[in-house]
């Protein structure tokens, strides 16, 4: 125990105490990205289908453009990405609200949601791929293992945190002030935050600026079987995320109170980023592919209640469960992608299950806005189970297709 904590306290150190912090901060734009296009779009335009449309536009820009961005940094570094990148961003969300405020077309509206999550800064996966090349630079060989479940661990929790606290900020925001006040917050954050997060020592790190080509492994080994399903089963969560809030977002507004949504969708923060950190403190017997398993079944039954519940009371009783399921099974799937990682390509690897989570969110926002226009908010209510048991599929063919993929122990790199 004394050597693991040491182990621990030796990555703090490394990283620097203002490290997580920042890495915390610079993210949120991010998370506020999604949520804010489609709370903007519906405030000024009175649509939830453009609205989640947007968000699907701007999910269609990260799936196009964040696994680029990934063998960009690992190519080139971090630094030489995240600089113009966030800069690019923080302009074109400051021009978004303008653009979807003035007379211009809805094209044009979504071709800028296009842009936006096409140039958006992956954050969380970037700070991945940092803590990871830490741990295998400065910790020793027999600790890496708890470092690193402890690690995912913390950075699940705090991905769970921002796509939590994110919706809330948007939503507390647009009710106490206006739609647009939440699109130009994020991006000063990313202006200020992200380009801080760049130029932060910890950036010289990053496995792209010290593998060679000849350490860096094919590009083909990023479509095997079982890291593919990791990736699939981060969509769903992206899935449940866009499904959840959208059609908590038609329930609230078919009585009048829409702009509530974000508050309480926070409700499922508490457990998810609780059991998120939690989970690293769990025996080694219970391995990543059962935890997958178990907590994915309880987002599902969670996700059933929520399904049949008519009032806000037992909606808020359902997301409280639920954000039990949600956090251990994001930790359990970041831990395999760690696992997985060809080398070499782990800004690529991290950016791609960063990717998946955003496009499942902007993907299930623009299909569940369909629904509730179309069908009503008690038939979006539906939507979260479904894509619960996508996650839980996504599980048992991951489970069939690496059944010791958990197992293994990580190499040693030269």
């Amino acid at each position: 125990m004394f050597h693991t904590r040491s182990s621990s306290y030796a990555l703090i150190r490394h990283a620097g105490l203002s490290y997580f912090p920042l890495a915390f901060i610079a993210r949120l734009p991010f998370a506020m990205m999604t949520v804010g296009v489609l709370t903007l779009v519906v405030g000024e335009r009175g649509s939830v289908t453009l609205g989640g449309l947007n968000s699907a536009a701007a999910g269609i820009g990260t799936a196009l453009a964040g696994p680029l961005l990934g063998a960009a940094a690992d190519r080139l570094g971090q630094r030489r990405v995240l600089v113009p990148v966030g800069l690019m961003n923080a302009a074109l969300l400051g021009a978004f609200v303008l653009v979807v405020s003035s007379a211009a077309a809805d094209l044009a509206v979504l071709a800028m949601s296009v842009l936006i999550g096409a140039s958006a800064p992956q954050i969380a996966p970037m700070s991945r791929t940092r803590l990871v090349a830490i741990i295998k630079r400065w910790i020793r060989p027999n600790q890496r293992e708890r470092v690193l479940s402890s690690t995912m661990a913390y950075e699940s929790a705090a991905d769970e945190t921002v796509f939590i606290v994110g919706p809330f900020l948007v939503g507390l925001l647009a009710t106490a002030i206006a739609p647009w006040v939440a699109i130009a917050g994020a991006a000063l954050l990313t202006l200020v935050f992200v380009t801080r997060f760049a130029l932060h020592p910890t950036g010289r790190l990053d496995p792209g600026v010290h593998d060679t080509q000849h350490q860096q492994a094919p590009a083909r080994q990023l479509a095997r079987l079982p890291l593919l399903t990791v990736v699939a089963g981060t969509l769903g969560i992206g899935f449940f995320f866009g499904a959840t809030l959208t059609s908590l977002t038609g329930f609230l507004a078919d009585g009048g109170d829409g702009d509530r949504a974000g508050l309480l969708y926070g409700v499922m923060g508490i457990g998810s980023a609780g059991l998120a950190l939690g989970s690293a403190a769990f025996p080694a017997r219970f391995s990543l592919r059962a935890r997958w398993l178990v907590f994915g079944s309880l987002m599902l039954a969670a996700a059933i209640a929520y399904a049949g519940a008519r009032s806000e009371l037992t909606i808020v009783v359902a997301l409280a469960v639920l954000g039990c399921g949600i956090g251990p099974t994001l930790v359990s799937q970041y831990s395999l992608a760690a696992k997985l990682s060809p080398a070499g390509r782990s800004a690529t690897t991290m950016t791609m299950l960063g990717s998946a989570v955003v496009v499942g969110q902007a993907l299930a926002s623009a299909v569940t806005g369909v629904v509730v226009d179309r069908l009503g908010p008690d038939a979006a209510l539906v939507l979260p189970a479904v894509t619960a048991a996508f996650v839980v599929a996504a599980g048992v063919a991951h489970a069939a297709s690496a059944p010791r993929t958990d197992r293994r122990p990580e190499p040693v790199p030269a």
